[in-house]
């Protein structure tokens, strides 16, 4: 590209500035030049191209994808510093910056070669709005934009698949959660400073004590007024709110314009860049976790029978309504217990006359837009629509959103997400494809509800990824890993059971195969809606603070090892094309977590060991990383055992290979003795594990037996493998030393190499085998799990466990 300023423009309309550090979008225009510039008419050959409900390599080879989110503590900024826990300049949302996240170019390498080496390959690159526009509507930070660039070209260079993740939990860092930028809350009307006396948001920054900011409620913030608000306004707003007109646009269109434009403007800063889009970045999602605010909601004096997730003071949407106009209310609290909610008593909630709404003198011209005279700041949005009479404290339309008013419908959550959500998906894929003509759309609808039915439709983009998202509830919710009894949440909501007693699933067995089945489920119901497209489940963990944080007192992570595996066997056995794991944090400790909202699902922590590269590091197979493993019988042998010689000299590669090991942190942790100090593997044991790279063929079933280290891959292919193009397997010299494991094939031969491949070193099984219905199997090496450094105490029985827990069930 030239070095000279250029504007874009955005399918809204919003002009999309030059590279400056921070740039104002303006009022007139050129054509796209960037779009034609020689490096990006040059096109190279698809990297991953979707097939059906496949992924293909350039070798037309099915890719399984291993991924990772990358990271959660893009949520908030680095300057000011201000994880959750913190107040200090909270409200200073205007003049922040996120360069540095998800941390900066001299680090990348050091936590690039971690995720490598754990078998990653692909990364969904955690962005938000705010990082792009904080300073204002229109506002960009081309400093922030350039580095994102810059750590995407990093990543390059390890051979990651990048998919770009503009991500949001309950809005915004000023609701409770992370995304928009500040000046959205005050587009609405909203003043964000009065959330913690209305309620209208339980904002971790704002709690009084933070240590003791409860855990999970940071979620019913989609259940308070202002998430159900923000979220009306922004999916339908010009049904709901025709009256809330900004800068000549409803509402709604203002807010999904600016979204949206910010999206595509990042997308073409990537595209100008020439050497990542398709190489690198292979696709953008929609939204993250999208919500219908209350759209739908058949009577707003009571709570929808759908709303499962309650906690602490649990208004209903009326209630909402009158606390965040100064309204007293006393309200039903509750608890979440191991079968869900439960009602634990009520409280009164006294604002004492402080609004939630802008008053009527606020400055409004802070940010440079015109609100209608039709919309009144002082003055809740709804009484303005005539949904509640403020003189006498009436709610005169309890039903007002229950109902579509130009057709008249009854609206339920299927209703909003073909209405209203595709009206907001079509716009952003229409931007980002106007960018990259070849991008893979990943779709995820609200969190667990009916996919849109795009099946046969103009919709059905054969360029489309079901990307939905699954959360083992139960264990989220209480912190803790329950082996003996869980429920199939999925199954109760779609109405499978008589009762919620008869989803109640006994036994570890039980409990690992209704994870499988529910992810199943899942998957079979995008097909049936949404059409024949792969699907990645873009975001599944656990909470390693469990237990009140035994395993950091203790080192003993076997409880987080037993819940990481179940949903891997979940997400192996349920026929989705891959996974991206929440989360990754270099930053995480054990005292504050993902520095967010009092999260902990970071995979890494700066208080904890990496997994070693083999079980005993010191016993390490010394062969060359250049030499391999292979089948002896390279005719058809039906079953092959490796072989090493022990008396090979050690080389220099070999040397690099064991002190090249990624640095536990590149800062020092000041986590209290406390809390627990304590370090273990973190159950790395779980999630570095054997996963199909590249399956000629198609892949039928594939697993990992974690317990007896055993894993299996089974495919079926018109025509045999050929020399450049074998079937590859990712084995992790953990759990599959070259010098201690065993091998068995249906047929062909096979290869087992540590390459260095794309940045870091990789232990690879290559196979070369027959057409047909193929399979194969590796034993590796046994060993206790869970376990602090150097624990390796015998595991107590099913039986023995149940005994020391009182298990009422046995």
């Amino acid at each position: 590209m030239s070095g000279r300023s250029q504007r874009h423009l955005s399918p809204f309309g919003l002009d999309l500035p030059p590279q400056d550090k921070r740039t104002k979008a303006g009022k007139s225009v050129d054509s796209v030049v960037g779009l034609l510039d020689p490096v990006n008419l040059l096109m190279a050959p698809l990297r991953l191209r979707i097939e059906g409900r496949t992924f293909r390599d350039t070798k037309d080879r099915e890719v399984t994808l291993r991924g990772i989110n990358l990271a959660g503590d893009a949520k908030f900024p680095t300057d000011p510093n201000l994880p959750s826990h913190k107040s200090d300049h909270f409200y200073d949302g205007d003049n922040v910056s996120f360069v540095g996240r998800p941390f900066s170019p001299d680090e990348a390498h050091t936590h690039f070669s971690r995720l490598k080496r754990w078998g990653y390959t692909l990364i969904r690159y955690v962005f938000t709005w705010e990082a792009i526009e904080h300073a204002g509507p229109g506002e960009y930070d081309e400093e922030w934009v350039q580095h994102t660039i810059q750590i995407l070209r990093l990543a390059k260079g390890y051979g990651f698949y990048v998919f770009m993740d503009p991500h949001q939990d309950v809005w915004s860092r000023f609701t409770g959660g992370s995304g928009a930028p500040m000046w959205t809350i005050y587009a609405v009307g909203l003043n964000p400073r009065a959330f913690p006396t209305t309620e209208a948001a339980w904002v971790h920054n704002t709690y009084p004590d933070p240590a003791e900011y409860p855990k999970m409620i940071w979620a019913t913030n989609y259940t308070r007024l202002a998430c159900q608000v923000i979220f009306t306004l922004f999916f339908a707003g010009k049904a709901f709110a025709p009256k809330a007109i900004i800068d000549g646009k409803n509402i709604q269109d203002y807010l999904q314009d600016h979204f949206v434009s910010a999206c595509s403007h990042l997308a073409l800063r990537i595209k100008e860049s020439g050497d990542l889009e398709n190489d690198v970045v292979i696709g953008w999602e929609s939204i993250n976790e999208p919500n219908r605010g209350l759209v739908g909601f058949q009577d707003l004096s009571s709570i929808p029978s759908e709303q499962k997730l309650q906690k602490g003071p649990s208004p209903t949407a009326w209630q909402a309504i009158l606390l965040g106009s100064g309204r007293s209310c006393e309200m039903d609290t509750w608890e979440f217990g191991g079968l869900g909610p439960y009602k634990s008593g009520s409280t009164l909630v006294d604002p004492k006359g402080e609004m939630a709404w802008l008053p009527a003198d606020y400055d409004d011209s802070r940010y440079g837009w015109k609100r209608d005279p039709g919309w009144k700041l002082g003055e809740c949005i709804w009484a303005q629509h005539g949904l509640w009479d403020p003189s006498t404290d009436t709610l005169v339309k309890k039903d007002y959103f229950a109902k579509d008013p130009e057709s008249g419908r009854k609206i339920d959550y299927e209703y909003f997400t073909n209405q209203w959500f595709m009206s907001y998906y079509r716009k952003h894929r229409e931007a980002i494809t106007s960018v990259y003509p070849d991008s893979v759309m990943f779709c995820q609808p609200p969190v667990l509800e009916i996919p849109p039915s795009l099946k046969g439709t103009d919709d059905d983009d054969p360029n489309m990824v079901f990307s939905p998202h699954f959360y083992d509830g139960v264990t989220l919710m209480m912190k803790k890993w329950n082996r003996y009894w869980n429920v199939d949440v999925f199954g109760l909501l779609r109405g499978r059971y008589l009762s919620p007693a008869f989803a109640i699933k006994v036994g570890e067995t039980a409990i690992r195969n209704c994870f499988r089945d529910q992810l199943t489920a899942i998957r079979r119901e995008g097909i049936e809606n949404m059409g024949n497209h792969p699907c990645i489940f873009t975001e599944i963990g656990i909470p390693y603070d469990m237990d009140d944080k035994y395993a950091y007192k203790t080192g003993d992570y076997s409880s987080q090892s037993a819940a990481m595996d179940a949903n891997h066997f979940a997400l192996e056995g349920c026929g989705a094309n891959g996974y991206a794991l929440w989360v990754y944090v270099a930053m995480n400790n054990h005292e504050w977590g993902d520095l967010w909202n009092g999260e902990d699902l970071s995979i890494f922590s700066i208080d904890d060991k990496p997994l070693p590269l083999a079980p005993n590091v010191g016993s390490r197979s010394q062969k060359s990383a250049s030499t391999s493993t292979a089948s002896l019988d390279r005719s058809s042998p039906s079953y092959s055992e490796s072989r090493s010689n022990n008396n090979l000299p050690i080389s220099p590669r070999d040397l690099k290979q064991t002190l090249s090991t990624p640095s536990l942190s590149l800062q020092r942790s000041a986590t209290p003795a406390n809390i627990g100090s304590n370090p273990g593997y973190r159950a790395a044991e779980a999630y570095v594990r054997p996963s199909p790279i590249a399956t000629v063929g198609n892949v039928l079933s594939s697993g990992f037996d974690l317990r007896n280290c055993v894993f299996s891959l089974a495919l079926g292919c018109q025509n045999g493998a050929t020399e450049d193009a074998p079937t590859e397997v990712f084995l992790p010299e953990y759990h599959f030393p070259r010098d201690n494991l065993t091998a068995e094939v249906s047929s062909g031969k096979w290869t087992i190499s540590v390459d260095d491949a794309d940045g870091e070193t990789i232990q690879r099984l290559r196979w070369w085998h027959d057409g047909g219905k193929q399979s194969l199997k590796v034993q590796g090496v046994k060993r206790r799990l869970g376990n602090s450094l150097g624990q390796e105490q015998k595991a107590p029985g099913y039986l023995a466990q149940c005994r020391q827990s009182g298990c009422t069930v046995m």
